[in-house]
């Protein structure tokens, strides 16, 4: 019992990234209005709880595409910032930055435990 707890508890850690990943991914659509968006990725996370490769892989494709939605608000951002005649170095650097932390959460899925847990491994795989 005691096991399984910590193993469930270090699996929380582990999805960790993803989590928070979605969480920037919300603060950045609610910013913008757009908030269909808002709750996929505040949903989203949630399917962490089914246990099933076909979650696991949609999931690190939500996050490739949110690491693509960093990189286009990036240069939105920054035309508007040149409009303006303001440095926006530090802004790409950011941007730059979180949409490499989201596209490199998805890598959290390679690790032995999730593989486990999300039936990853080609001999666990249910049929």
């Amino acid at each position: 019992m005691k096991k399984n707890y910590l193993l469930n508890i270090m699996n929380i850690l582990r999805l960790l990234p993803v989590i928070l990943a979605f969480g920037l991914l919300a603060a950045h659509f609610s910013r913008a209005n757009m908030f269909p968006a808002v709750i996929v990725s505040l949903v989203t996370p949630f399917l962490l709880l089914i246990r099933s490769p076909w979650i696991a892989r949609s999931i690190q494709v939500l996050l490739l595409l949110g690491a693509g939605e960093w990189i286009r608000a990036m240069f939105g951002y920054i035309n508007v910032r040149k409009e303006i005649g303001e440095d926006w170095g530090r802004l790409a650097i950011i941007l730059v930055t979180v949409a490499l932390l989201t596209a490199c959460s998805t890598l959290v899925f390679r690790g032995k435990s999730l593989k486990k847990r999300y039936y990853l491994e080609k001999s666990e795989q249910k049929r």
